[in-house]
């Protein structure tokens, strides 16, 4: 078996599969968001490291039996993107681990992005000018925070503070490095223009290394703690976004992969990257001339969890065995598709693609007085599509017309949730009996290291392919509900329009 470790924003997840996708064992250990002020995000680096070792030792124990082992070909990572740590010459972190929803760089980026000199290094990272990045980080950082941008010794994400624990080395993947604004996608090497915005040289990032970088654990303290042999095999792969395609066989023109978790992203595979001059949608490296362009919106399962914990706190009264989750969900059914013309803009925590700006906020538009809670709870349902619909028009007007989507993420759990997407899209959506695209893209290219052969599109390895073998749910548009969105959605986006000063 392979084991996936994928690092995400709520939980590290270790996932062991088979040769064909099926899962064998999986374990998640969560871990909170810090907000030490507003418009800071961040997390533990440390917390998260032990994360990684826990996920991976219970998976472990669920597969060993009194007769019989089972051990890892390899174990190969996915992680989060737009992570950043400043560590000292020994590796101790400096600061905490600041992720992608942090906002205290949106003064700098929408400088920068306003520049000639944004748009060309928009062009030259496949980065769009945004708080998330690097770039905009370490520029804040060496104005605001000088003293320990001035003691940092290396600045990484949280993959390249795992790979440091474990081997003593800083190298980061060429999907990792090209979501940090600081990377040319073309050359595949640091920016020289980026760096010197940054003021830093390439000397204070890892060394850039591709997906398939492999290196051998030979600590026993450490092999020991997550019950795996000496000299198992650790593949860097790379992001969760590009390795989410990869894991649901969007590879091809037209296949669109949506993934929903705490924020969402929609995602094609692309030979070449984007040159949109509108800077709307990213173009990150998975391997040598092919890319995964799209866009990632900031709201995703947040708006649920934020909704349900705010508005609907009896549902913590429920016991433990009763899913809140469904009982949110009959709560939206109950509302007719459009929610009475309750609209609502989602950004909670400001907005990524397709408008990049971090100063976004939240809007109930419409209230009237037939409205209750049922309808705000599906209006908010609807906006975080809506957002995600965005996405892929700006998406096809870079790229081409999508046809086919693949849902993942945790709201792909949510055959209601999946229904609404592909009403809202008007297209066929497909779910793969495992929603843990991303765990699964990593043991793909965890098989590919290995010399394994591998069909990313059947997500198989030795087989034929097979279309069946990827669709497993498949969700069919209602057209007259299609209807009903558009007209929604062509407001949505009016009022988005109107309101964007006042944000």
């Amino acid at each position: 078996m392979i084991i996936g470790l994928d690092i995400g924003t709520s939980s590290t997840k270790a996932v062991a599969f088979d040769h064909q996708g099926n899962v064998m064992a999986q374990h998640a250990v969560p871990y909170p968001i810090l907000t030490p002020q507003e418009g800071y995000y961040e997390q533990d680096s440390e917390t998260i490291y032990q994360a990684c070792v826990t996920s991976v030792s219970e998976v472990m124990t669920q597969l060993q039996t009194s007769d019989h082992e089972m051990q890892p070909l390899c174990i190969s990572v996915s992680s989060a993107m737009h992570a950043l740590i400043a560590v000292d010459e020994i590796g101790q972190p400096l600061t905490n681990c600041i992720i992608w929803a942090d906002r205290r760089s949106e003064q700098i980026a929408s400088d920068l992005k306003a520049s000639e000199q944004g748009e060309a290094l928009y062009m030259q990272t496949g980065t769009p000018i945004h708080p998330m990045s690097l770039l905009c980080k370490l520029m804040w950082m060496g104005t605001q925070n000088a003293t320990v941008f001035n003691k940092a010794h290396k600045f990484i994400g949280i993959k390249e503070y795992l790979f440091f624990k474990l081997f003593g080395h800083y190298v980061v993947d060429h999907s990792i490095a090209s979501a940090t604004g600081l990377f040319d996608i073309h050359q595949l090497k640091w920016s020289e223009v980026a760096l010197q915005l940054a003021g830093i040289s390439a000397n204070k990032l890892s060394l850039p290394v591709d997906v398939h970088h492999t290196s051998t654990l030979t600590r026993e303290d450490l092999a020991g703690r997550m019950r795996i042999p000496v000299g198992t095999k650790f593949v860097i792969g790379g992001s969760d976004g590009c390795l989410a395609n990869l894991g649901v066989g969007a590879v091809q023109p037209g296949v669109a992969s949506v993934t929903v978790g705490t924020s969402g992203a929609v995602r094609v595979m692309s030979a070449r990257p984007s040159e949109d001059k509108k800077q709307r949608v990213f173009s990150y490296v998975l391997r040598p001339n092919e890319y995964v362009v799209g866009g990632a919106v900031n709201n995703g399962g947040v708006l649920r969890n934020w909704f349900r914990d705010t508005f609907m706190q009896e549902l913590s009264h429920f016991p433990d065995e009763i899913n809140t989750s469904d009982l949110l969900n009959e709560v939206i059914q109950s509302v007719a598709p459009g929610s009475e013309g309750l609209i609502f803009l989602p950004y909670l925590t400001g907005e990524r693609a397709p408008h990049w700006n971090a100063n976004a906020k939240g809007v109930y538009f419409g209230i009237q007085i037939q409205h209750n809670k049922s309808h705000f709870a599906r209006a908010m349902m609807e906006g975080m599509l809506f957002a995600i619909y965005s996405v892929a028009l700006a998406l096809e007007e870079t790229t081409g017309p999508i046809h086919t989507v693949y849902a993942s993420g945790g709201l792909a759990r949510s055959p209601i949730w999946v229904q609404m997407l592909s009403d809202v899209f008007n297209k066929p959506v497909f779910v793969k009996d495992t929603i843990e695209s991303s765990a699964w893209g990593a043991a793909l290219i965890g098989m590919e290291a290995l010399g394994l052969q591998v069909d990313a599109e059947g997500g198989q390895v030795d087989m034929p392919s097979s279309s069946e073998n990827i669709r497993d749910q498949s969700f069919v548009p209602n057209k007259e509900y299609h209807e009903i969105y558009i007209k929604n959605f062509q407001q949505f986006e009016r009022l988005y329009d109107k309101l964007k000063e006042e944000f």
